[in-house]
């Protein structure tokens, strides 16, 4: 009889999305516009795993419908007309520069965050608690962790005077997070140079910029295209041409060459967003359901990219790893 039971309520809970979906006829329509296209991101497979677990097959219970603006802000009204124009039933706002095109395109379709920087402090939502309107998800936490990743840049080059502190005006915690990382240069002796690259067409230029300014370590403010594995390579393999050490918010992205990174990983805030989406999907009011943020933080360190340029990190500083590449 106990077995049973379990078996019935296995079976009923991966029913769930078969279930909404032969009310509605169709598949879920999840509309995901993002830097990048979505679904060919390599940590995409964690999202379409954490669905599965919980009774959501992909291309069975629901679609997603990806569209990328490869970095370029102003190709993003356009994208998100398009995407509205499908019906699509929940959308995902990935990254801040999207979702101010969004909440002026619809109130009604619920539209779920994804690390989106100070929704609070931005307008996006009334407060964390009881979001309202039709928006809530996963929101990053940029108060004091610039500040951190430039304080770890610091123990792991000790001997730069002046750095680079790339950022994106666009991106509106970006203003007070380069406060924060100026407050700690001044504290520790250490000059900024603080330069804007608003998408990857600008990657080039803005070395070039760093270079006449006479850096000798650069900090990038993370920002959507910097998520991905090609353009973080690239940026990675630029300042390691120049002897510069580097520091990234994305944890995951310090594989690609980038010296020192803190913060959450994609993978982490992936496997959550089933939580939103599923129970939105099932009824619940968007606004109902209380932003997040992240609370697992890693720091990552690449000793093949130290080795390179000829540093030894301190071993206080590899104390504090949670992850040493080799």
């Amino acid at each position: 009889m106990k077995r049973r039971r379990i078996v019935a309520l296995a079976a009923a809970v991966c029913a769930t999305g078969a279930a909404l979906a032969r009310v509605s006829g169709r598949p879920a329509r999840i509309a995901w516009p993002a830097s990048t296209l979505i679904t060919q991101w390599p940590p995409y497979p964690a999202f379409v795993e954490a669905m599965r677990e919980r009774g959501w097959i992909e291309g069975t219970h629901y679609v997603v419908d990806a569209a990328c603006y490869e970095g370029r802000a102003e190709r993003i009204p356009a994208i998100v007309a398009e995407l509205l124009a499908r019906q699509p039933d929940l959308i995902i706002g990935s990254g801040t520069p999207p979702m101010r095109a969004l909440m002026q395109a619809t109130k009604t379709i619920p539209i779920v965050m994804f690390t989106v920087g100070d929704p609070l402090g931005q307008g996006f939502v009334a407060s964390l608690a009881r979001p309202g309107r039709n928006v809530t998800g996963l929101s990053s936490l940029d108060h004091g962790i610039l500040a951190k990743q430039f304080e770890l840049l610091l123990q792991a080059a000790p001997h730069v005077r002046r750095v680079g502190v790339v950022h994106n005006p666009e991106i509106a915690p970006h203003g007070p997070g380069l406060r924060d990382v100026e407050t700690v240069a001044q504290r520790r002796g250490v000059q900024v140079r603080a330069l804007a690259m608003r998408t990857p067409g600008e990657i080039d230029a803005t070395f070039d910029a760093l270079q006449r300014e006479q850096v000798e370590a650069v900090h990038f403010l993370l920002q959507p295209f910097l998520n991905s594995g090609d353009c973080t390579a690239r940026v990675a393999a630029l300042a390691l041409q120049r002897r510069w050490p580097t520091a990234l918010g994305n944890a995951t992205q310090v594989r690609t060459g980038i010296l020192v990174g803190y913060g959450w990983t994609n993978e982490d805030m992936l496997r959550r967003l089933p939580h939103f989406v599923i129970r939105i999907l099932e009824g619940t009011p968007p606004g109902e359901m209380p932003v997040e943020q992240p609370t697992r933080f890693y720091t990552v360190l690449n000793l093949r990219t130290a080795k390179a340029l000829g540093l030894t990190l301190p071993q206080s500083l590899l104390l504090q790893a949670d992850e040493v590449i080799e």
